[in-house]
């Protein structure tokens, strides 16, 4: 989650300067998981299975069966088999496990990198076990409810029993007592279970620290980065360096916090700036820089429900209209993309052409002198023309905007009349009335009775109305009926290449399973710090 114009980043902006910007540059998912996963594949994540069909957005726990399936590409696949040196630093959360708790069937080494170090799940709040709970707090209310009504089972039958009204064994009894004891066990430990599960470290295949020291997880995570650039700079090599910052709890050292006039978010925002600058001066010192294409850009927008009292946790979407997990507006998915290649990129140069996080995964692998697979759709393009300048125009004409696998949304790029339309099929219903998000909620729904499904579908043209605040009308736009005719055709046009995968986040792929659970100890007693040198 990342928005930058209420923080202080000399440092990116810098990149910025030095490099590319493009100002249109879009998610394919308003979420992570399937951001991710199309980003590293070039392709909808719906082509590849990974969303849902049931309101399970992303990948719930590490110890779950789905995950990027084994016969999608990534680009970093293709590059290290071009002899490139491929490692993954940061996030992951694209799965780990299939039928054990150790084949790393989904694991960053499966994909195609050749290294990794990182959280193969994802920071959340339930990690420090924070009042923005993302599973734990509506997990501890289910549990100690189920606690309530079969302890009043087990008291109610017990005093059957000792008054005699009722008879036969006392079996019933303690199956229920006993039923009432694990119960309040299990929602009494659930949050120090959640902890160990999800919030720890591998480097490679093993866990290293489990669950995260976070005071050290930033030099620990830098330190990674210097180490694979020192050990690499002689060789072509792919470093994709995922943050672990800008996403709630928003862990943040010592050293920033307070130093932001915009709150923690802003702290964390100005150390992952710091970070950045970290990485560049690595590039400096090893005298690498006029030799690497640097790229930076968010998996998402801003999370506008990640609110607690008057305090905003989530980022800020400025003049875009709504934010994370909204399948069309343009807070969800539009997000920084900046490139910086000294000698071979110009200066400066910005871009407002529509672009896609589909459209690295040509662009690297075209670069680093692969090819791009023939035997599947590919719906990112090459932007390297663009980027140099020798094109004018995005090779995108169209753009799909699906929230799980229901299509929410959809864009025109006009190149004839300059216009950019943009159509919502389907969009959330905001609570409460008249607010720009879900409050109360952790992200809005994409079906249900929580969405409004439009006939005829709102129009937008983003060339003008950049904010999606004035829907056009029949009256108020006559090119209405024919922008919505070729939109229409080309949304059937896309339909007729999609194929039946199976659903990797949907309820039996994406429930936590004991047997895929990674322990760096005898399960259930999950702990090590190897970092330490202690297990």
């Amino acid at each position: 989650m990342l928005r930058l114009e209420h923080a202080w980043t000399p440092n990116i902006d810098r990149l910025a300067r030095d490099g590319v910007m493009l100002t249109q540059h879009l998610a394919a998912a308003s979420v992570c998981t399937p951001s991710r996963a199309a980003f590293l594949t070039g392709r909808y994540p719906l082509r590849s299975g990974m969303v849902s069909s049931n309101g399970y957005r992303v990948l719930q726990w590490t110890g779950v069966s789905g995950g990027l399936p084994t016969n999608e590409t990534t680009f970093a696949k293709i590059l290290k088999d071009r002899g490139y040196a491929t490692g993954l630093i940061g996030k992951w959360h694209l799965g780990l496990n299939c039928e054990s708790s150790n084949d790393h069937c989904h694991h960053p080494l499966n994909h195609g990198f050749d290294h990794f170090y990182g959280m193969p799940f994802s920071m959340m709040g339930d990690c420090i076990r924070w009042e923005l709970s993302e599973k734990r707090a509506g997990m501890e209310r289910k549990l100690n409810v189920c606690f309530q009504i079969m302890a009043l089972a087990a008291l109610t039958l017990t005093a059957g029993k000792l008054t005699h009204l009722t008879s036969g064994s006392w079996t019933p009894v303690i199956w229920s007592t006993m039923a009432a004891m694990l119960l309040f066990t299990t929602s009494y430990f659930l949050g120090a279970l959640i902890v160990h599960a999800d919030c720890f470290l591998m480097r490679n295949h093993t866990i290293t620290e489990q669950p995260m020291h976070f005071p050290r997880t930033t030099s620990l995570i830098l330190k990674e980065v210097s180490s694979f650039i020192q050990r690499n700079k002689q060789t072509p090599f792919l470093l994709f360096v995922s943050f672990l910052h800008v996403h709630t709890p928003l862990i943040t050292t010592e050293k920033f916090r307070g130093k932001s006039v915009h709150g923690l978010y802003g702290d964390n925002t100005e150390e992952m700036d710091w970070m950045v600058r970290k990485i560049l001066d690595t590039l400096d010192t090893e005298g690498l820089t006029n030799s690497t294409l640097v790229y930076f850009t968010s998996d998402h927008g801003g999370s506008l429900e990640s609110r607690l009292r008057n305090n905003q946790y989530g980022g800020s979407n400025g003049i875009y209209k709504g934010g994370k997990g909204m399948g069309g507006w343009e807070g969800g998915i539009r997000v920084p993309g900046i490139f910086r290649w000294p000698g071979v990129l110009p200066v400066g140069r910005v871009i407002h052409e529509p672009t896609s996080l589909m459209d690295v995964f040509p662009t690297v692998v075209q670069l680093g002198g692969g090819e791009v697979p023939q035997d599947r759709v590919i719906d990112g393009r090459d932007m390297l023309p663009l980027l140099l300048g020798t094109a004018q125009h995005s090779d995108h004409e169209f753009l799909l905007h699906y929230c799980e696998n229901f299509l929410h949304a959809a864009r025109w790029h006009q190149r004839d009349g300059g216009r950019l339309w943009k159509v919502h099929y389907t969009t959330p219903v905001f609570h409460p009335h008249g607010a720009g998000a879900c409050y109360g909620r952790g992200v809005c729904p994409c079906f249900g009775d929580q969405v409004a499904h439009h006939d005829p579908p709102l129009l937008f043209d983003l060339s003008r109305d950049p904010s999606e605040a004035h829907a056009l009308t029949p009256d108020t736009e006559p090119a209405f009926y024919r922008v919505m005719d070729t939109i229409s055709r080309a949304v059937e046009e896309h339909r007729r290449t999609l194929r039946p995968v199976p659903m990797q986040l949907d309820a039996l792929g994406n429930i936590w399973k004991p047997w895929l659970q990674p322990c760096c100890g005898p399960f259930p007693l999950c702990w090590c710090d190897r970092e330490n040198g202690q297990a």
